[in-house]
């Protein structure tokens, strides 16, 4: 009769009994000492150095919605409450609130870290989080991110909000790619939508429009554009193009400049001391940027070899990247193709004008 049962579960069952009704003695312990014990200290932590929000505004927010926490009991103070009423603030992605025994509430902040100022055609001007979240601008911090302007009909309602429009949401993607990509993040100063909706990208080094298109197969296009980096400009400049147009999957598209037109207008325009300071700026990263790509270049294995460039009065050239073709015997490096275009005219000195006139929007 004994043999039986099976003493192996009832065991079981009174060791869950036991820690079951010593958890209830444990809580219900702690409820009559948060009776007690009143509130001493708000420890207020916010990770970095550069914040969108201040403790004080965090000391106001909770001063408008509670009063003074500071003497009241523990019990008296709703935890929940006090982390929805933090988390509203439209900076703040994360918040948690917890108390312990000495009577210290401690209250631990996570910001939005923005990737994107946007600018859109209206004068709106808002962020855009690595989670792809507008959130406005702020008098307290202002974030060194990428800049869009241009055509861009993405509107702000001053809440945080996700984004709607096919325009905005290529450029979060560009933007969140170039600034996981340091050698990117340090080149690319500006975006710019024109009028046929497609991000033309204003580099810190160099004079010319980079026409990235939208966001599809960003890897593909920045491969080719480092590749156009470590090739064609160290022979022919870094002033030497007007526009490279990475639009085309496997190829590049380059339209020069007017060399005697460039040189004249750059001369004939006034002496400004923040264009001085500029080019020193720019002159420190182009270093930067040129030995980015000797280090690219140094660990990749295979590197892609482009003929010599052709006459300099072709005004128009386009670069066809052929993929990587594979043999169960070896792999050969891709090819890179150089065609002539038709020469056009000379293009005009307005346009050259304009662009070294508007490089950089503060």
């Amino acid at each position: 009769m004994l043999k039986s049962i099976n003493w192996k579960a009832i065991f079981k069952t009174f060791a869950w009994l036991v820690c079951l009704a010593g958890l209830v003695v444990l809580m219900s312990f702690i409820e009559r000492k948060k009776q007690e014990v009143k509130c001493t200290k708000i420890e207020i932590i916010i990770p970095g150095a550069n914040n969108f929000i201040e403790r004080e505004e965090i000391d106001e927010i909770l001063s408008s919605s509670y009063g003074s926490l500071v003497g009241k009991n523990l019990s008296q103070i709703n935890i929940h409450q006090v982390e929805n009423a933090i988390k509203a603030n439209p900076y703040i992605a994360f918040v948690k609130v917890y108390a312990d025994m000495d009577g210290v509430i401690n209250i631990e902040i996570k910001q939005r870290q923005p990737v994107l100022r946007i600018i859109n055609a209206g004068g709106q001007d808002f962020y855009v989080d690595e989670v792809g979240l507008k959130i406005p601008v702020s008098s307290n911090y202002t974030a060194n991110v990428l800049v869009a302007t241009g055509n861009i009909l993405e509107g702000f309602s001053g809440k945080t909000d996700t984004l709607f429009t096919v325009v905005a949401k290529n450029l979060y993607k560009a933007a969140l790619y170039a600034k996981k990509d340091s050698l990117w993040d340090a080149q690319f100063e500006q975006f710019y939508v024109n009028e046929k909706s497609d991000i033309e990208i204003v580099p810190r080094v160099g004079i010319q429009r980079i026409i990235l298109g939208n966001a599809d197969s960003l890897a593909v296009k920045m491969k080719n554009l480092l590749a156009f980096y470590q090739q064609a400009m160290p022979k022919v400049g870094w002033d030497a193009y007007k526009t490279i147009n990475l639009k085309y999957i496997n190829q590049i598209v380059c339209e020069k400049y007017d060399s005697l037109a460039v040189n004249s207008t750059i001369q004939s325009l006034p002496l400004d001391s923040n264009l001085i300071v500029k080019k020193a700026v720019d002159s420190a990263v182009k270093k930067t940027v040129a030995q980015e790509i000797k280090k690219i270049a140094s660990k990749s294995v295979e590197n892609p070899a482009v003929s010599k460039p052709t006459d300099q009065k072709d005004k128009t050239k386009t670069l066809e990247i052929k993929p990587k073709q594979t043999t169960p015997k070896k792999q050969e490096t891709p090819k890179v193709k150089e065609t002539k275009a038709a020469t056009t005219s000379t293009k005009k000195v307005a346009v050259v004008k304009e662009k070294v006139s508007t490089k950089k929007i503060n």
